[in-house]
């Protein structure tokens, strides 16, 4: 139920106050000042992870998503003593977090959640909106993790043949969502929207300004940003608004299902897989949409996008919240030392 009156806090203020009440339990003995210490710890890493001038009414599920994930790659950081049974760090794949410190930490998280639902802090609770388990080995399940360049470039390779590709079998004229669905992998693997910001766009959202198409999105916290769109993404757009979604239909949406109606969150998964079964196995891997706006996060700051540039891509209001959008690639740090700026060009060049 939506508070009479939302306290807009940011994920700092939420946090400092929700750790001065969890010290004060240890006063009266319902919790044991240990179990406060790993509460205050946990809510600073949450902190660190969100961005401490997020508004904590504006983390959505898919946000906590990101942040358990990143947790669980952040180091040990209990050095090379090992942990129980005799096992070091890399008995768990380099040092990440174990499972139960992911437990722990989705517990510390969920409480703070659960006494913001309660203050008026959140209209809604984001932990009932996440997806990641904890019971997931190593707590990062591979289709949430960016593409590499290969399979990024495969998975946009097949949606650039499906406006070409044959109708399916048994399939009416109006059922083929070939153009419709080249639009939804092209849009997420190149600028990145939340799920929610796709399906709840608007045809009116795309414009077009001295011969460039942006679009309009309508972002958390009643953000909007204008992005513009890549040169062949914005053609095969302009496609389907001629060819692939039937004029006579009254729904504004952009994207619509084959009887003509918005297409919902749960669908745009369902999109993806289809046309990954279009890329060739050796460049296929499972994804999720969350996967895809790491994907165009993670090869933008890789190719050495100014920063700020990719935060308004994302629609982050602080710089920050990039960190848990960047994962490391295969070969990038070869890459990065043969091209050292110190070295490219000799004394007296």
């Amino acid at each position: 139920m939506r508070p009479a009156e939302l306290d807009r806090l940011t994920v700092a203020e939420a946090a400092d106050r929700y750790v001065e009440l969890v010290r004060a339990k240890t006063l009266t003995g319902a919790l044991s000042a240990s179990t406060a210490e790993v509460y205050a710890r946990d809510v600073a890493t949450l902190v660190a992870l969100a961005g401490e001038r997020v508004v904590l009414d504006d983390l959505t599920g898919e946000d906590v998503d990101a942040i358990l994930l990143a947790f669980a790659r952040k180091p040990d950081g209990r050095g090379g003593g090992g942990d129980r049974g005799g096992r070091g760090a890399g008995a768990r794949g380099g040092g990440a977090q174990s499972p139960s410190s992911q437990a722990r930490f989705r517990r510390s998280i969920s409480a703070l959640f659960k006494h913001a639902a309660l203050a008026g802090w959140v209209q809604i609770n984001p932990m009932t909106q996440s997806t990641v388990t904890a019971k997931v080995r190593g707590g990062l399940r591979p289709q949430r993790r960016a593409l590499t360049r290969e399979q990024a470039q495969g998975l946009i390779g097949a949606a650039r043949t499906l406006p070409q590709a044959a109708p399916e079998e048994g399939k009416r004229r109006d059922q083929r969502m070939e153009l419709r669905d080249a639009v939804i992998v092209l849009l997420l693997s190149t600028m990145g929207p939340r799920v929610s910001e796709l399906v709840r766009a608007n045809v009116e959202d795309f414009f077009t300004n001295d011969g460039v198409r942006y679009w309009r999105i309508f972002g958390k916290g009643g953000r909007t940003r204008d992005v513009p769109l890549p040169g062949d993404v914005a053609r095969v757009l302009q496609v389907y608004l001629e060819e692939g979604r039937a004029a006579e239909v009254q729904d504004k949406a952009l994207l619509l299902s084959w009887r003509g109606r918005r297409l919902a969150r749960g669908d745009v998964q369902a999109v993806i897989d289809r046309v990954q079964r279009r890329v060739d196995p050796d460049q296929r891997r499972s994804v999720t949409p969350h996967g895809l706006r790491h994907t165009t996060a993670t090869h933008l700051l890789a190719d050495a996008v100014d920063m700020d540039a990719v935060r308004r891509v994302l629609g982050h209001s602080d710089l920050s919240t990039l960190g848990r959008y960047r994962d490391e690639l295969p070969g990038e740090l070869e890459v990065a030392m043969r091209a050292h700026p110190l070295l490219r060009g000799k004394p007296g060049d």
